[in-house]
């Protein structure tokens, strides 16, 4: 094979624009009206919510990187510079789109359901006079307004917060005019106010927080008079800095620094397209924002908050169908997990296969007399977890338990440290994993007195140990007591409880050891095969593929003649069908009801077919600052219905996007007579036997 530089800039794309173009397909899906219109407003909402994550972590950072002086570039050869301007053209048309799907489709369509958002401008006498005594009593009471002078310097804007900039004439008590002020939402306040339906209004009349403030804001402002009033949010840098080196208590760090990311850097100022340009201007200064990084929209300065009407509206027609999870067959004719686990591996895809019986496993754990020892790793569980509950119980009843919490799960370190601290109180052993190297293997071990010995069972799986986002997420889930599998599963808990090395595993695969060089190993071998004339094929289900070197990797043996199917929900910095590098590569993307956030690597092995599952994308940070477990689907009709799935995905022609060698999506659609798949929906009628 003739050599090539796959160093060239132009076969990668920027992972933060590969992250823009994975919230249009986002977006695409509340413009469909396939999709039920609350449904639609809900990916509105989150596409909102996705973008402010990518100002608060990735927006946040470049800027540091532009405020350090930093130049290095990424494998695409753009500065942090060039990246910034790029993001900001794309991200002022994506927000655009947002408020122009919201104002002329979504509004007028919930209209004709009965659901309204009325304007002040159409609010009727009664309403008026209603939101006006609203005001007075709930509102009233708890704003305080600020005014702008030497004395009353700018409030320290709280990140995403609802606030006011108010243009004022005349003079106070005092005799001070200024001529601004500040008015602060506090977050305590419902963003959206529904109408009381005895004042004659429909079943579901709302009024936004911010028309009522706007409408009666000279209330606030005895004696003088409110020339103009704008709602502004500020978007600040939400990462969190912990010195690793330098702490002894990586509990009281992280406790300590959550304060800073309310007060942040700023990196966006969004504001009512109203505002006039001498109050943006002042803004923009008081937060040291340049015109680039101003925002201003026709509607809520957080479309987000939309989403709490989806569950105040009692419209199923409204909403995807309700579904009830599968129960395996093996699970469903036994009480006793301990019995069905040591006579085979039971694999869950959920949401279409229940939570359930990992919550039971817990539980059966923590009350059976004859287990001796639990231990769990936990990165993001939500505030009440009866995983947790499980836990405490086991304890409380004597058992040895240990749980590896990590606190720097980004923006759930207060819940984290909230359950570390309950289990420290009823004895658990806590331990927070390694400094330097966050640890987001999912990961449960029991450990059982029997007949024959000690025995072990193991719990491992794709997705977090969290019962709601199970329903939300695709997710494969293994419990098996394989001695292998478990005996590995002992030796990372060990690893990350003691200060000893571990020796070899048997069968898992874990970062920051063995996972990147046995992804690497294994392509490599897939390229062999190709070239040896021998079958070669290897297909991936990930979040997000970055690496530069897996890239590389791939691209090799694209060139040997590997057949590469890739299916990468989010950021894919990999560019397929470039002649002579990607010709062999395809790259799809499907969004639908359920976030996809199951990894699946396939690899074909010249006909004696390998499949494992992990926690870990590929990406620099899963490869080589977290700690990860792979672990293979070994049992042959396991891992054949994995394959199967897999298959499914693969031809999805209504919800998939096939990537363009240009970084674009085109999504896909049946072709001449072929039915439409969705490989969500099989595999819910699969689950729902229907």
């Amino acid at each position: 094979m003739d050599t090539l530089d796959l160093n060239q800039p132009d076969l990668y794309i920027s992972r933060e624009l590969s992250l823009v173009e994975f919230n249009r397909r986002v977006m695409a899906q509340a413009m469909d009206p396939q999709v039920p219109l609350l449904e639609r407003l809900r990916y509105l909402c989150i596409t909102s919510t996705n973008m402010d994550e990518l100002f608060e972590v990735r927006i946040a950072g470049l800027k540091q990187r532009v405020s350090l002086g930093v130049v290095q570039t990424g494998p695409e050869n753009m500065t942090p510079q060039e990246t910034l301007r790029q993001l900001s053209q794309r991200c002022h048309e994506l927000i655009d789109e947002q408020y122009r799907l919201l104002n002329e489709e979504l509004l007028p369509a919930l209209e004709r359901e009965q659901i309204r958002f009325i304007r002040r401008s159409d609010w009727s006498e009664a309403q008026t006079a209603w939101l006006e005594k609203y005001f007075n009593q709930e509102l009233l009471p708890v704003l305080s307004p600020i005014g702008l002078d030497p004395a009353h310097p700018f409030p320290r804007i709280l990140n995403k917060s609802l606030n006011f900039i108010v243009a004022l004439k005349g003079k106070d008590a005092f005799g001070r005019s200024s001529g601004m002020a500040v008015v602060q939402a506090p977050r305590a306040l419902p963003r959206l106010i529904r109408l009381p339906q005895e004042e004659g209004n429909g079943s579901y009349d709302f009024v936004f927080l911010s028309s009522v403030i706007h409408t009666f804001a000279a209330e606030l402002f005895t004696g003088m008079k409110v020339t103009s009033i704008h709602q502004f949010r500020v978007t600040r840098n939400s990462d969190l800095f912990v010195d690793e080196e330098e702490i002894d208590d990586l509990l009281r760090a992280v406790e300590g620094e959550l304060p800073s990311r309310r007060y942040g850097d700023a990196v966006r100022l969004e504001v009512a397209d109203n505002c006039t340009d001498e109050l943006i201007d002042y803004m923009m200064n008081t937060f040291e924002l340049e015109p680039e990084d101003v925002y201003q929209v026709n509607g809520p300065v957080n479309l987000n908050r939309l989403q709490y009407i989806i569950d105040l509206v009692e419209r199923p027609d409204l909403k995807f169908l309700p579904f009830t999870p599968h129960l395996p067959v093996a699970l469903a004719h036994s009480n006793n997990l301990f019995k069905v686990l040591a006579k085979r591996d039971v694999l869950l895809h959920h949401p279409f296969d229940s939570f359930a019986p990992v919550i039971d496993l817990l539980r059966q754990a923590s009350q059976d007399a004859n287990v001796l020892a639990i231990k769990m790793t936990l990165y993001r569980t939500g505030p009440e977890s009866a995983l947790v509950d499980a836990l405490v119980n086991a304890a409380r009843s004597g058992k040895e338990v240990t749980v590896v919490i990590e606190l720097r799960a980004r923006f759930d370190e207060a819940a984290n440290i909230t359950v570390a601290n309950r289990l420290q109180e009823v004895g658990a052993h806590v331990v927070y994993g390694i400094v330097g190297y966050k640890t987001h293997a999912k990961m449960a071990m029991i450990v059982r007195r029997e007949s024959s010995g000690l025995r072990h069972y193991v719990h491992l799986g794709t997705g977090n140990y969290h019962a709601r986002t199970a329903r939300l997420y695709t997710d494969y889930g293994l419990m098996t007591s394989n001695k292998e599998i478990c005996e590995d599963v002992r030796k990372i808990f060990l690893q990350l409880t003691s200060l000893g090395k571990v020796s070899r595993l048997h069968r898992l695969l874990q970062s920051p050891f063995t996972l990147f060089d046995s992804m690497v190993k294994k392509i490599r071998r897939e390229a062999e095969n190709a070239e040896q004339g021998k079958a070669a094929r290897i297909v991936v289900k990930i979040n997000s593929l970055v690496e530069k070197q897996i890239i590389k990797e791939l691209y090799a043996a694209s060139r040997a003649g590997v057949k590469i199917q890739l299916i990468v929900r989010g950021m894919c910095c990999l560019r397929p069908g470039v002649p002579g590098v990607s010709d062999n590569i395809e790259v799809r993307s499907v969004v639908g009801r359920f976030l996809e956030h199951t990894r699946v690597f396939y690899f074909e092995n010249g006909g004696s077919p390998e499949v494992y599952c992990a926690s870990a994308d590929w990406m620099e940070r899963n490869l080589f600052r977290r700690v990860e477990a792979c672990f293979p689907i070994d049992d042959h009709k396991l891992r054949a219905r994995v394959i199967r799935e897999l298959d499914f995905y693969l031809a999805d022609n209504t919800q998939a996007w096939l990537m363009q060698s240009d970084g674009s999506y085109l999504r896909q659609q049946p072709k001449g007579d072929a039915p439409a798949l969705s490989a969500q929906q099989e595999l819910l009628n699969e689950a729902t036997g229907e």
